[in-house]
């Protein structure tokens, strides 16, 4: 199947990836990072490898990482902007 569009295990890679290059720019091992965050060395490698972690634990490591905020838009709703675009578009 083609798309265009991410699909759940491309997000999940991709954010495996940047887990994974902002661990490494923090200094931090997988030891080290497993440890501080309460999240099991199993479960960061197969993160790191598989982009699979349950959400608690990368809550947890996102927590860690002071990034627990960049979930905070996740499913919220959009404002629908309509009503001003007619202010700016509708002729007297």
């Amino acid at each position: 199947m083609y798309s265009l569009s991410s699909t759940p295990i491309d997000m999940s890679k991709a954010l495996a990836e940047r887990h994974k290059a902002l661990r490494k720019h923090l200094k931090l091992s997988q030891a080290e990072m497993a440890e501080r965050s309460g999240v099991s060395l199993g479960s960061l490698k197969r993160f790191e490898r598989t982009g699979q972690i349950s959400l608690e634990s990368l809550l947890k490591l996102a927590h860690l990482m002071n990034r627990l905020g960049d979930f905070e838009s996740i499913f919220q709703t959009k404002e629908d902007l309509s009503n001003i675009e007619k202010l700016f578009t509708t002729k007297p």
